[in-house]
């Protein structure tokens, strides 16, 4: 059976990987505090465990993950204020996406999925693919590039009503809270202490940031809505609906590429 991660492959397994038609996939997430009752690496290990779910129907194989992501903002991650939290630059975050990708292309792949889970390092994917795309097209016509910025667009009707039981805020106040908890508790539940898992709510939320940032647009939990409505059963619920959707997608665009080609 062919590995998934990477990281436990040796050269010669991914070098038979790549001469079988495989894809790689490159998990993105980032080192953030998620409140009192998860741990930094939750983007990081969410990331990664849904790209290897999704590798696994889409003969991808996972890459090492992007563990640095860009600066947390106070509205969608509670900001940088928090220890621990561990950041690096747009530009730097780009730059790393675009020496990454161009090494899985030299390896070999010409199947390559971003998949990102950490909701600031949008637009910085897209751009250090669109760059590495557009320097390399011409002399590999045959590279497709799949940016997956966000995990999914948005869930079925029934869904939502179940995991927010009409308690839905927008999802960057979502952080840390309903959505996130439930899944780190389906997929992780060693790592969530339910127990410190509470309920917290800025001041307010505007649509706008500002510079110095005032405390009173985030919270001193790093919670930033009601994180005691998880529950492992939604985590399930969510986790399945958005991997098969991403399975779905990933498989229909290589396939119309194979198709075309």
């Amino acid at each position: 059976m062919l590995k998934r991660l990477m990281s436990e492959m040796t050269w010669m397994e991914v070098r038979d990987a790549v001469n079988s038609g495989s894809g790689v996939i490159l998990p993105i997430g980032a080192t953030e505090q998620h409140g009192p009752h998860m741990p930094l690496c939750t983007d990081a290990l969410l990331s990664e465990r849904m790209a290897h779910d999704v590798a696994k129907e889409t003969n991808l194989i996972v890459a090492p993950t992007v563990c640095y992501g860009f600066r947390s903002r106070p509205c969608t991650g509670g900001g940088q204020t928090f220890p621990g939290t561990t950041s690096v630059s747009g530009s730097t975050l780009t730059a790393i996406i675009m020496d990454v990708v161009k090494e899985f292309i030299r390896t070999g792949f010409r199947k390559i999925v971003l998949f990102n889970w950490h909701f600031e390092n949008s637009n910085f994917i897209y751009d250090a693919a669109y760059n590495v795309y557009e320097d390399r097209k011409q002399e590999y016509p045959d590279l497709k590039l799949i940016i997956i910025e966000t995990p999914f667009s948005e869930l079925k009707p029934e869904t939502m009503e179940y995991v927010f039981e009409g308690h839905f805020p927008g999802w960057g106040i979502e952080h840390a809270s309903i959505f996130e908890t439930s899944v780190m508790m389906y997929v992780a539940p060693e790592l969530v202490d339910f127990s410190k898992a509470i309920d917290d709510k800025a001041e307010y939320y505007p649509f706008y940031d500002m510079l110095p940032i005032p405390k009173r647009i985030t919270t001193e939990s790093g919670i930033l809505w009601k994180a005691s409505l998880a529950t492992k059963d939604k985590g399930e619920v969510l986790w399945k609906e958005i991997s098969q959707n991403l399975i779905e997608s990933v498989n229909m665009e290589f396939k119309r590429w194979e198709k075309e080609n």
